[in-house]
C-alpha cells in the first residue's frame, strides 16, 4: 500500500447511500482538476449534474442561488481561502452534507484540522481514478476516509478542542469571516473600515460580536485561536 491508499473508520452514515448522491459540487480553482473530475464523477457515478465552482465565495453565492448539492469536493486551497476556512464557511450552509476535501497537502495536522471542522474526508488528489470513485462512495456512504498512516487518535482531546473552535467559528457570518482574517492580518480598525467599505464603528460592532462568538477577550487571543485551527492558512 501507497501513502495514498486509504482508510476508514465507520461512524453514522451521513446518507442513506451513495447511490442518492446526484448532484455533486466541486470547488477547485484548476479548471483542468475541475473537468477531470467531473468528467471521472458522471462516468462512474451516472451523473448528469455535475456543479463547479473557482472560489469559496463563488461556492457560496451558487448554492444560495441553486440550494444545496448532495456533496461537495473541496479545494483545500483556493483563491480566497485557504486552510481550514472553506471548510468551516460551507460547514454553516451545508450542515448535512457530505463535503470532502481534496489536497496535495497530506500533513497530519492540516488532515485532523479538516477533519475537525466537519469534513467528511479528507483524500490526495495524486490518487488513481479507481481508489478516488473507492473513497467517495465510502465517504457518501457515511465513513470518514482519511489517507493510510493517518492516526487521528494520537490526539484524541485536541482533536475534540479543535471541532469545538471549528463549530464556534463556523458561527461568523461571512462578514464576520472577512473581518477576522484582515484582524489575522494585523489590520486597524480603520483599515478594515477602508478594504471593506462600511464604517469604523460598524466594524467594532462586528469584532464584538466575533469575540463573544468565539470565546475571545483580545484580538490576540482571537489570532491565536484562528490560527490553531489553522484557519486561513493551510501551512
Amino acid at each position: 500500500m501507497t501513502a495514498a491508499a486509504m482508510q476508514a473508520r465507520p461512524v453514522a452514515p451521513a446518507r442513506p447511500s451513495a447511490d442518492q448522491v446526484r448532484e455533486i459540487l466541486i470547488v477547485d480553482d484548476h479548471p483542468l482538476m475541475c473537468d477531470a473530475l467531473a468528467l471521472t464523477l458522471k462516468i462512474s457515478f451516472g451523473l448528469k449534474n455535475v456543479r463547479t465552482a473557482r472560489s469559496l465565495g463563488a461556492a457560496v453565492e451558487q448554492i444560495r442561488m441553486q440550494g444545496a448539492p448532495d456533496a461537495v469536493i473541496l479545494d483545500l486551497n483556493l483563491p480566497d481561502a485557504r486552510g481550514a476556512e472553506g471548510i468551516v464557511t460551507l460547514r454553516r450552509q451545508l450542515p448535512d452534507v457530505p463535503i470532502t476535501m481534496i489536497s496535495a497537502d497530506l500533513e497530519g495536522a492540516m488532515i485532523s484540522t479538516a477533519m475537525a471542522a466537519g469534513a467528511q474526508g479528507y483524500i490526495s488528489k495524486s490518487l488513481s481514478r479507481e481508489a478516488l470513485v473507492d473513497s467517495l462512495r465510502r465517504m457518501w456512504e457515511g465513513e470518514h476516509v482519511t489517507p493510510e498512516g493517518y492516526r487521528p487518535d494520537q490526539d484524541g482531546a485536541g482533536n475534540d478542542a479543535k471541532a469545538a473552535l471549528a463549530r464556534r467559528f463556523s458561527s461568523l457570518t461571512p462578514q464576520q469571516m472577512k473581518i477576522l482574517r484582515l484582524i489575522c492580518k494585523g489590520k486597524a480598525n480603520k483599515e478594515i473600515s477602508y478594504e471593506l467599505s462600511i464604517a469604523e464603528a460598524t466594524v467594532k460592532t462586528h469584532i464584538t460580536a466575533i469575540m463573544s462568538k468565539i470565546n475571545a477577550r483580545r484580538r490576540t487571543q482571537a489570532v491565536l485561536l484562528a490560527n490553531s485551527i489553522r484557519l486561513f492558512e493551510a501551512g
